[in-house]
């Protein structure tokens, strides 16, 4: 309701991950770099970790762009499947006709092993892309292990790129897991932005939305980060309703208190609460330093 207001082409701050609205910060593009070169070596296996909301989804999707166009694509988002339920849908991806009526692992895994090759003599590489990995049961990561033996004097004809939260790097320390493990040529863990990153991430997505850093006051754009802790999901959360919040006023600029507010609607007023005193406690604790060490000078100096 508030595009027009504001004289937005479109919603700067929807949580679909759209590639257009991808903010490049340092950190995005070493895991974007991470994903390209892990690629094209000759492991089979790369892997993008991350707290949620920290833009893992997006970058797969920048990613998916810019795989050359001779690269054949399978995407789960769903890995909470058994084995043979994964290899199916492998299938499925990859365009392989199978029978339902031929339920074995054998089955699925030749069906693919066969595509691989077909798809390696007409010059195609096949990327498998699995999206919240973290869920992937133990006996699922080692079929997929057992995909990725196929191989040439080069390269692995299959090419898994895992993507998950913290606790996929747990999983895979794993004893059983351990030549999976070894077989990641390319890892990166995503972090959240700092605080002039969540400035430019704001000024990013709005001017892709033919908007302007200036809807948000400097002192909101300060609050934002403070409230969300650089989440790139929380803060599309945030700036939206505060956006809607300050349409229904009638203002020209989101303030410092409206955020707050459309903070408390989102997150709770605990958790605001408590991120805000925080601030201050750092604050606070900052002048006491300073203040011993002004204390400190002073004595030596007419001392």
């Amino acid at each position: 309701m508030y595009l027009s207001y504001f004289g937005l082409s479109d919603n700067p701050f929807s949580i679909a991950p759209n590639p257009d609205y991808l903010y490049m910060s340092p950190r995005h593009k070493e895991a974007l770099a991470h994903l390209i070169f892990g690629l094209r070596e000759s492991g089979g296996f790369v892997m993008l970790t991350g707290e949620v909301g920290t833009g893992k989804t997006t970058v797969s999707r920048k990613l998916m762009q810019q795989l050359p166009s001779n690269t054949h694509v399978a995407m789960i988002l769903n890995p909470t499947l058994s084995a043979i339920e994964l290899l199916a849908t492998i299938c499925d991806e990859l365009a392989i006709e199978h029978q339902s009526d031929h339920p074995s692992l054998k089955y699925f895994t030749d069906l693919i092993l066969t595509k691989l090759l077909a798809n390696h003599q007409q010059g195609i590489n096949t990327v498998l892309i699995i999206d919240e990995a973290q869920h992937l049961q133990p006996e699922v990561l080692e079929q997929l292990r057992l995909l990725t033996n196929l191989e040439t004097h080069r390269e692995k004809l299959l090419k898994v790129v895992l993507i998950g939260q913290p606790e996929l790097q747990i999983l895979l320390k794993r004893n059983e897991l351990r030549q999976l493990a070894q077989r990641i040529t390319a890892r990166y863990h995503l972090l959240p932005l700092t605080a002039n990153e969540v400035k430019s991430y704001i000024a990013h997505r709005l001017s892709v939305a033919n908007g302007d850093i200036n809807l948000f006051s400097p002192r909101t754009l300060n609050a934002a980060f403070q409230i969300t802790a650089g989440i790139p999901r929380v803060i599309n959360l945030l700036c939206d309703r505060a956006l809607s919040l300050t349409f229904s006023k009638q203002l020209p600029v989101v303030n410092q208190r409206l955020f707050y507010a459309a903070a408390e609607q989102i997150l709770g007023a605990d958790v605001v609460s408590q991120r805000v005193g925080k601030r201050w406690n750092y604050l606070l604790a900052g002048v006491f330093l300073a203040a011993v060490v002004l204390g400190f000078y002073w004595g030596q100096y007419h001392g």
